[in-house]
């Protein structure tokens, strides 16, 4: 999504006072070295991947030959096994894949947070890389690499919480959860920062299009959608907490003199709202953990769910999710 979608109009917030303007103090804008870090992260754990899977020498299955051989250990799968340019998913499991059973039951509780590192294969990574950048480093030079990270990085837990409860028989990876984490913090700072928007309605069309769009591929198969969700969700609730920006004139009246009148920081709405999802937060991620590590399967509590990460058709069924 680029910057104009959702820019405020004109660029920085102004406001004539007494034939001068002013900007507010969340106007400044921070350098973004978080994002293209965990974009370098994400790429390296991809080349240790394919260095560790070493399709050359530990491929013995009747899948055909090991793809792009002139890299040597760091060839591809046959795409029979891997389409998407990537490691076995033994080697990925290997390295932290998320799986129910090794939660569970082998008290691997690391790979709720591993699993956002790891890529089923170029495609993935590239896709996740490039909508990391186009959507992350906005943020990041808005609201700072602090708020940022922490979005990224709970909102990709969040994700692996929910699929770990509907998806038991697969293993997943990727960073899509955290990504739609940034998109969900993007939609709630709309809402929570709306007076300080112009052109209000289109900024939010189309970040709900954005949205609706990537969410509806995840209804295909081998997609988790589910992580998807849970990431979504958790950035939403999150963005209310974390990016609610101040009040025009806030910064400005900490200069009047003491016996002016100074105005509140945020807007009650505001208040309310963070409040709220930070209850909210702790009260899904509390019963989320209790239902994971006490071993219940979320598809019991709703038999309808599954529908969220694929619907299947005559061109293609769901397996045993």
């Amino acid at each position: 999504m680029s910057s104009a979608d959702l820019e405020r109009g004109g660029g920085a917030k102004a406001r004539r006072t007494n034939n001068n303007y002013y900007v507010g103090n969340s106007d400044q804008e921070w350098t973004s070295w978080l994002i293209p870090m965990f974009v370098a992260a994400n790429v390296a754990v991809f080349v240790v991947a394919m260095y560790i899977n070493d399709c050359p020498k530990n491929h013995q299955s009747s899948e055909g030959a090991c793809v792009a051989r002139f890299l040597g250990r760091l060839s591809f799968q046959p795409l029979k096994e891997n389409p998407l340019f990537g490691p076995s998913s033994s080697t990925l499991d290997k390295l932290g894949a998320l799986e129910w059973y090794k939660v569970v039951y082998q008290h691997q509780g690391w790979r709720l947070l591993s699993c956002i590192w790891l890529h089923a294969g170029v495609i993935h990574l590239v896709a996740n890389m490039l909508s990391l950048v186009f959507i992350g480093i906005r943020l990041e030079q808005q609201f700072g690499f602090m708020r940022v990270g922490m979005l990224y990085l709970l909102s990709g837990f969040g994700g692996s919480i929910l699929s770990s409860l509907f998806i038991q028989n697969n293993i997943s990876v990727g960073a899509s959860g955290a990504l739609f984490g940034l998109l969900g913090a993007m939609l709630s700072e709309l809402i929570t920062n709306w007076t300080v928007y112009s052109k209000k309605a289109a900024a939010l069309f189309t970040l709900i299009f954005i949205i609706v769009i990537n969410l509806a591929v995840g209804i295909l198969p081998h997609v988790d959608n589910f992580a998807h969700i849970g990431g979504f969700l958790t950035g939403f609730l999150l963005g209310f907490v974390l990016l609610p920006q101040p009040q025009f004139g806030w910064a400005e009246s900490q200069y009047l003199p003491a016996n002016s009148s100074v105005c509140s920081k945020y807007k009650p709405y505001q208040y309310v709202l963070g409040v709220l999802s930070l209850v909210l937060l702790i009260v899904g991620f509390t019963v989320g953990l209790m239902m994971l590590f006490k071993g219940e399967n979320g598809n019991n509590h709703c038999s309808w769910c599954h529908y969220l990460s694929c619907v299947p058709t005559s061109q293609w069924n769901c397996g045993n999710r």
